[in-house]
């Protein structure tokens, strides 16, 4: 019988030499690892392509991480075959079976943990916390998952009837596509691959083309604990052609997609067409991003309030769907909370993430740092610039750097206050009352996360009700879901509000069945 579960937490305090010197020795290690080159696997073969793509450190464009083999669209074909050829067997397991491959996947991982975090410092440009507590989420997926796992295969009570037997299970739906971001290039890569595989379904596991040497550690570390071959099938490669041929398969019964609300609605419409010889409507679960809001009223803290903001806004470089967007603050002491952030935002440390202390990184790629300055330039037209907005750097030898950024006296339906960026630039907003700034947080497409400050119990109890995310934080910041304690998922653009780390999530990798004998 497995123990209760419990959270990979608190995280580790670097300040203490032991901790500190754990990571440092890490990184020296995974550094000496670099430029190797990293194969398919497909049905537990390695296969090498041609076609190869270099994934670069962020923060240093001079450090090749790996190399990986790129697969061609004929390769998802063979990668399905040989999961549905692996599905009978891993199915017809008991769950207990199964789970106890995770359970003891997430042992190895847990020894490991130094080392999974200095690949995402690395891969990333992650800092030391935030690459840990990527590393510690994912073994806290294996672990809840693999519990929930086992409590959904028992029979689930039905109303009696004399006379008659009846029991409902859930089954599992067959094989399915995992499309993950770079951004928790392990967690939710670890989250939605255990999910869809504990629950006895086989997996074409899609990394992010930028973050492919950090799902072939993970597809390793399966490997070693002796998954049997082609439950999970490694495919790295091109969205527009692995994911492409892999959203619109006919043997495919489910797509499991992280990342922007561009590419999941493009998903969502191209894995609703219903294939020649496809006897199935395929599922679609989906997590696509925020516009996320702190609202704070004229009755709360500041002090707490600015470094709440600071952490939300710019930790990772504010490439967190979760990651607070738009401050929205009364008017009343919306000047001097602004002040606040702003002299915490000029602490920041921004370069190497391999070194102790620096806080920011580089942003992931060239694209993102161009998008991010694009909407930068934008803000200018739109805002008053009131810090950062700078770019000192040079890309070409050091890194996607970009400085934390925040304008004031954002207009509410601006691009600036309406799109999502996905980098470290946040949008002060002025609200003339609560009632007010709640009209603003509820102004956008999206509904992921949100986060009030208040004193006033009145207010609280409104935001419960009427501030419209799937995870809303009261007094405290607005990124940093943990698993089981807080599932995570949004409403309207953010998503299919799945809850990934809830009790819920492993019915969208499953199917209900009644069986009634009369006797």
């Amino acid at each position: 019988m497995l123990t209760p579960f419990k959270n990979e937490f608190p995280f580790p305090n670097f300040a203490e030499e032991r901790s500190r010197s754990r990571m440092e020795e890490a990184l020296t290690s995974v550094t000496a690892q670099t430029g190797h080159t990293y194969s398919l696997v497909i049905g537990g073969r390695h296969i090498e392509t041609v076609q190869r793509s270099q994934s670069r450190n962020p923060s240093r464009l001079d450090q090749v991480i790996g190399i990986a083999c790129e697969s061609p669209a004929e390769m998802v074909d063979a990668a399905v075959q040989a999961a549905q050829d692996a599905f009978p067997a891993w199915s017809h397991l008991s769950t207990e079976e199964r789970a106890r491959y995770f359970v003891s996947a997430a042992a190895k991982m847990r020894r490991r943990i130094y080392s999974f975090a200095a690949w995402m410092v690395l891969e990333a440009g992650k800092n030391w916390t935030e690459a840990y507590a990527d590393a510690a989420e994912a073994i806290d997926f294996m672990e809840y998952y693999a519990r929930e796992a086992i409590r959904l295969q028992r029979s689930h009570p039905t109303i009696a009837m004399t006379g008659e037997e009846n029991d409902f299970f859930y089954l599992p739906l067959g094989v399915g596509a995992v499309i993950a971001p770079w951004n928790f290039p392990l967690a939710i890569l670890v989250g939605m691959t255990t999910a869809a595989a504990v629950t006895g379904n086989t997996v074409i596991m899609k990394p992010a083309e930028q973050t492919p040497v950090i799902a072939a550690k993970f597809m390793e570390l399966l490997e070693y604990v002796g998954l049997p071959p082609g439950v999970v099938n490694y495919l790295p490669g091109d969205g527009e052609v692995v994911g492409e041929a892999l959203t619109a398969h006919p043997q495919v019964r489910f797509v499991a997609f992280t990342g922007s609300r561009e590419v999941g609605v493009h998903i969502y419409a191209r894995a609703a067409v219903v294939q020649p010889g496809q006897k199935f409507l395929r599922r679609c679960i989906l997590e696509m991003g925020g516009k996320d809001a702190i609202v704070v009223d004229e009755n709360t803290p500041l002090d707490l309030v600015a470094a709440e903001v600071v952490a939300s806004a710019f930790g990772f470089q504010g490439q967190k769907c979760s990651a607070c967007s738009r401050l929205i603050a009364h008017t009343d002491i919306y000047d001097e909370l602004l002040q606040k952030v702003i002299e915490l935002g000029r602490k920041i440390k921004i370069g190497d993430p391999a070194q102790y202390g620096v806080y920011m990184g580089g942003v992931i790629d060239a694209a993102a740092h161009k998008k991010i300055l694009n909407y930068v330039a934008l803000g200018r037209a739109e805002a008053k610039l009131v810090m950062g907005g700078v770019d000192t750097e040079d890309q070409e030898t050091h890194g996607y750097f970009v400085h934390p950024t925040i304008f004031s006296e954002v207009d509410p339906q601006s691009r600036l206050a309406q799109e999502e960026i996905f980098g470290p630039v946040l949008s002060a907003i002025r609200a003339e009352s609560f009632e007010h700034a709640m009209e603003i947080a509820n102004g956008t497409d999206y509904g992921l996360t949100g986060a009030l400050f208040s004193s006033s119990r009145a207010h609280l109890e409104y935001a419960r009700r009427e501030f419209h995310v799937g995870n809303l934080y009261l007094n405290r910041k607005c990124t940093g879901a943990l698993v089981g304690v807080q599932p995570f998922g949004g409403f309207n653009m953010s998503g299919t509000d799945s809850k990934a780390g809830g009790p819920d999530y492993l019915l969208q990798f499953m199917q209900g069945k009644i069986v009634c004998e009369r006797w």
